[in-house]
């Protein structure tokens, strides 16, 4: 397994205009990453092609994830056009960047649009999008999140459903105890499936804990940690992944409450610590 960073865990340098995505990939190079995990959320194909394949070629990491932001339960079919647009130019840019990986969404809760419908139109939504990634030797990695896709009993319908070898699994360990589901279990579900990992933590607080995220439930509340310092149990799932053989990357994607920079440092350093042999990678 090899080591990589989601500039999600530094967002907010790229939402303010600190940080280009060659930047953020020179700091995970400085704290010890293996690749990157970029988002087609901060991408610009004019500026950042040239830039971020420079950054690459000079610090010798890897484009581990193009993360799609689509989002399929979208009243109209226009946005819904503009969803697989996003899940389309992202495997483009993954297979030009040398990336095989492209995390996918489902899509998220919507007023006025029921349950059944909006898993319809997702299901659609990805069943294209597969053909197309399939076409372009990418495969597709849904990420389990949110109400449509929360759990693993959801991620693991909508790939059967697809019924497609292009879309897989993004184990986010963290995302399952938002949703009141165990990561252990979930991993039993969806493990012949999983080919890209989340590696991100969240610790369960007392209720009115500043910072806190409810769960979908309402069972618990939880902050963000680093991995291993939370209740997702980061090291048994690296273990379960040692044992099924999976050689793909785990990415960081830090969402604590430390300043973003530091955290994901600490968080690649724990990882590291988890996947000894990560570093003969390096």
């Amino acid at each position: 397994m090899k080591i990589g960073v989601s500039v999600w865990s530094c967002h907010k340098y790229l939402q303010d205009g600190t940080w280009t995505n060659a930047d953020f990939i020179d700091y995970a190079a400085s704290v010890g990453a293996q690749g990157v995990e970029l988002l087609s959320i901060f991408w610009n194909a004019e500026t950042d092609v040239p830039a971020v394949r420079e950054a690459l070629a000079r610090t010798g990491l890897e484009l581990a994830c193009f993360g799609a932001c689509n989002d399929f339960v979208r009243p109209s079919e226009a946005e819904r056009a503009a969803a697989l647009a996003d899940i389309k130019n992202s495997v483009d840019m993954a297979a030009l960047l040398g990336a095989r990986i492209v995390r996918v969404f489902a899509g998220d809760v919507k007023d006025g649009i029921g349950y059944d419908q909006g898993k319809t139109w997702i299901a659609q939504g990805l069943t294209e999008a597969a053909a197309y990634a399939q076409s372009r030797d990418i495969v597709l990695c849904l990420e389990n999140h949110g109400v449509f896709a929360g759990r693993s009993e959801q991620v693991l319908e909508l790939i059967r459903q697809v019924d497609s070898p292009a879309l897989r699994s993004t184990f986010d360990m963290g995302n399952f105890l938002l949703v009141d589901q165990e990561p252990g279990p979930s991993f039993q579900e969806l493990g012949p499936y999983i080919s890209h990992v989340h590696a991100k933590d969240f610790k369960r607080v007392p209720e009115g804990t500043p910072g806190t995220y409810r769960t979908l439930g309402g069972q618990a509340y939880y902050v963000g940690v680093a991995p291993t310092e939370g209740d997702a149990g980061a090291a048994d799932i690296v273990a379960r992944l040692e044992g099924i053989g999976y050689m793909g990357w785990l990415s960081v994607e830090y969402e604590g409450q430390e300043e973003q920079k530091a955290g994901t440092a600490k968080a690649v350093k724990l990882l590291h610590g988890l996947v000894p042999d990560s570093k003969k990678h390096a």
